[in-house]
């Protein structure tokens, strides 16, 4: 039997899967095969501001780390539940900033490449970080947990 209340059983670094999409992407669309984001003159201007988006939201759920005094590391023990800050939006505000900022690196690299590798991203996420890290809260905190989950959205 595991002991999820230790900590939880990530299988991969959160940021990886959408540091390989980008560098895949910008690398495939320079060597490969060309495949343009055609936003015409807002490509560049739209990418920078869904980064700063990403870059921001990303702050945010770090402070409420920091106000909390618990872990960011996702492979260590939650000692809080954080249920306010960007967590009154969504249950992984981080990840929804990775989002964020996989779409505006796409725009400001001008190209679709990044994108074309959401779907595998998402069951990368979603069954090696989250569910362990879900598993992990409910096993430490309980009906806390429970009752969060319940009324707050995985994503938004």
């Amino acid at each position: 039997m595991r002991d999820d209340t230790r900590r939880p059983r990530t299988l991969i670094l959160p940021p990886a899967p959408y540091a390989v999409a980008v560098l895949g992407g910008w690398w495939l669309d320079r060597n490969l095969l060309p495949l343009p984001w055609d936003a015409g003159d807002l490509s560049r201007p739209l990418g920078w501001l869904l980064l700063a988006a990403g870059l921001a939201l990303f702050a945010w759920t770090l402070w409420t780390f920091h106000c909390h005094r618990t872990t960011v590391n996702p492979y260590a023990a939650a000692t809080t539940l954080c249920t306010g800050g960007p967590f009154r939006f969504s249950r992984n505000p981080i990840y929804l900033g990775d989002w964020l900022l996989l779409a505006g690196a796409s725009g400001v690299l001008n190209t679709f490449w990044p994108l074309v590798f959401a779907p595998l991203i998402w069951i990368a996420i979603r069954f090696g970080v989250i569910r362990h890290e879900e598993a992990h809260l409910e096993a430490k905190f309980g009906d806390a947990y429970r009752a969060y989950k319940a009324r707050v959205r995985r994503w938004l």
